[in-house]
């Protein structure tokens, strides 16, 4: 396999300021991609820019809040203009409301996360479902949590929003499946050194769990493959 396998590739990466979704955005550089990053900091996306450009890879940032009415459409206007495709999307801009209980849920905590976690999935795919299907292998990856399935004591409100989630992007890989080259995958990151997380878990030693790059280089290696429309995993590997 070629050290690029991904050459020639347009990729857009939501949530790649920081975290998962900078180290996504590295790795698909690195694979020969050429990443289209959003994140609300265009600061922090200059500094994801310059590292994929340091290493030789290319990228275009796009400073983008998810939440708002139109700024998904300008952005696929965007690229629609300037590359007439899209043939990676990989969708990990997420919010984490405060863990409660489900009696003592914020509302407009819980509104801005069903916003961002759920109603922006939704934009996103119908947005971008005619320029993935102009690719001659369009793929959409998914990034969730275990407690999407799994639900958790407090952690309900997160819990519900990556529940319908994942339910938007397997009903849409189920509608897409025999009607187009477009696959869907959903990933768990599983237990990742993000800032998130340190919310979630703020006694925890950050160097017990893997660093976001292990996620990133996963998620690049899986676009590679021929992976199942639906195909679901858990990156498992250790630090």
């Amino acid at each position: 396999m070629t050290d690029k396998p991904l050459a020639g590739r347009v990729a857009l990466v939501t949530g790649a300021s920081r975290g998962i979704g900078a180290a996504t955005a590295q790795a698909l550089a690195a694979a020969g991609a050429h990443v289209i990053i959003t994140g609300r900091s265009v600061k922090q996306l200059e500094a994801v820019e310059d590292a994929i450009h340091e290493a030789g890879g290319t990228s275009t940032i796009a400073p983008l809040d998810l939440t708002e009415g139109d700024g998904i459409l300008r952005l696929t206007q965007a690229v629609a203009e300037r590359w007439d495709r899209l043939d990676i999307l990989v969708i990990n801009a997420a919010m984490l409301p405060t863990l409660t209980p489900v009696t003592q849920i914020e509302p407009k905590q819980f509104s801005q996360a069903l916003t961002l976690n759920v109603l922006a999935t939704q934009a996103l795919i119908a947005a971008f479902d005619p320029l993935l299907k102009r690719s001659a292998d369009g793929r959409i990856v998914g990034l969730t949590s275990s407690v999407g399935s799994e639900p958790r004591a407090f952690w309900g409100a997160y819990g519900a929003s990556k529940a319908a989630f994942e339910s938007l992007l397997l009903s849409h890989g189920q509608e897409i499946g025999r009607i187009s080259n477009t696959r869907v995958a959903i990933i768990d990151p599983g237990a990742t050194r993000t800032q998130m997380r340190a919310r979630a878990y703020p006694g925890e030693d950050p160097q017990t769990v893997k660093a976001p790059e292990v996620v990133g280089q996963r998620i690049a290696a899986l676009l590679a493959e021929d992976f199942p429309n639906l195909h679901r995993e858990r990156v498992e590997t250790s630090r």
